[in-house]
């Protein structure tokens, strides 16, 4: 690579990375997306991968605004219109509907790949993204009006501004020297994909245990995304079972459903739980984004929603500045995005560190509270629609959904 210089630099190019660039993409702006290596985003027809994200009704209207949902339903998502929780210690239970709140589902499991290859055709297609792979940072320094990107190839690019969508252990944030507040929730989460006897009826299923929860996602011709929470050794000795002695035991661990038995489960991986929230989500020229800003734990499905939020409330902010006549890359924009965000950031993570401190305790007085409480929220529909809408992000304001630069695109 050659020295090259950038209006923005977009370090990471993963489902929040990309989706950035994309929602910039009709903008003056020239943009660069650097990533280590490009995503694999082909797979066999008849498999899956084991990363799936459930996208919520935000989080769909904003990719849509960007032009990457209609790809992506062209290449596989799955509706789910129910959202069946209990807890394994007694009772209670909770069951949330879709005709409850009078929409058509809530939400979609999308693979992860089908996502990034959404976003892909659509960043691959634009003239003013260059994507640069294999692209390694090595240094990073403050230039008037911007900063300079030193890779391992010796080249150099240079950008007003510089986005890190580079993940939880984000090279940019350690390089700006902005710390973190940080949980580590001493779990795994275990991930794969089954076959079930029945169909899952497009019901996401989730069972509390006492060691964490065991999640069986809907994917299409009655497959299910597995995401289960456990303990760092019992994360491991799951990983090492045999392929029917893993079923069994996930049979044991979700119950006795209407989905009938496991029939086929593929290949296992697992990864950290940590709840992590940087300090501040900008400096002069840079801005975090994403997992980069904050990680949380997957029990609600909230991680890839919370990024996409991110970017399109840091794209908003960028296009009205330049709308204004202003600097795109503005401390002051930079700090809007970051009061916009931080806040409704914080308050999901509390929100999960609760739910998570309530479901993980065995004492008994504890489990009969919880257990009461799961029912009594049941009954009780006005409650229960207004938890599932302020999830699904229904009765919010989504930033970058009605500005000026998607109304004549999307009226």
């Amino acid at each position: 690579m050659k020295d090259r210089q950038f209006d923005v630099i977009i370090l990471g190019g993963g489902m929040v990375g990309a989706a950035l660039a994309c929602a910039l993409a009709d903008s003056t702006l020239n943009i660069a997306v650097l990533d280590h290596q490009k995503p694999n985003i082909t797979w066999p027809i008849d498999g899956y991968d084991m990363r799936v994200s459930a996208i919520t009704y935000a989080s769909q209207q904003i990719l849509q605004h960007i032009g990457v949902w209609q790809k992506m339903q062209e290449k596989r998502v799955t509706p789910f219109t129910r959202m069946h929780v209990w807890d394994s210690t007694g009772s209670g239970e909770i069951l949330f509907d879709a005709e409850d709140i009078g929409t058509p589902q809530l939400g979609h499991i999308v693979e992860n790949r089908v996502t990034l290859g959404a976003l892909f055709d659509v960043l691959n297609a634009q003239s003013n993204i260059t994507y640069l792979q294999p692209a390694i940072a090595e240094s990073l320094s403050q230039i008037d009006d911007g900063i300079c990107l030193m890779l391992a190839d010796g080249s150099k690019l240079s950008a007003r501004l510089i986005v890190g969508a580079d993940g939880a252990r984000s090279w940019l944030r350690n390089q700006a020297g902005i710390s973190v507040t940080s949980r580590d929730y001493e779990q795994k989460g275990v991930v794969t994909t089954v076959k079930t006897q029945n169909s899952h009826d497009n019901t996401a299923r989730q069972r509390f245990l006492p060691t964490g929860p065991v999640a069986f996602l809907p994917l299409d011709n009655d497959y299910c995304s597995i995401v289960w929470s456990t303990s760092h050794a019992e994360a491991d000795r799951l990983l090492k079972l045999s392929n029917e002695a893993f079923m069994s035991e996930l049979q044991e661990a979700i119950g006795e459903t209407d989905m009938g038995i496991i029939e086929s489960a593929a290949a296992r991986a697992a990864f950290p739980l940590k709840k992590q929230h940087a300090d501040k989500y900008c400096q002069p020229n840079l801005v975090l984004v994403g997992d980069a800003a904050h990680t949380i734990h997957p029990l609600a499905g909230q991680g890839v929603n919370l990024g996409l939020l991110d970017i399109a409330t840091l794209a908003e902010e960028m296009l009205s500045a330049i709308e204004k006549g202003r600097d795109f890359n503005g401390f002051q924009v930079l700090r809007r995005y970051e009061r916009r965000r931080k806040g409704d950031n914080a308050i999901m993570m509390s929100a999960m560190d609760a739910f998570h401190l309530l479901f993980a305790n065995n004492n008994p007085a504890l489990s009969t509270v919880r257990n009461l409480g799961l029912n009594i929220t049941n009954q009780l529909t006005p409650i229960k629609s207004r938890l599932i809408s302020h999830a699904m992000g229904i009765n919010r304001k989504i930033p970058l959904v009605h500005h000026t630069a998607f109304r004549s695109r999307f009226a």
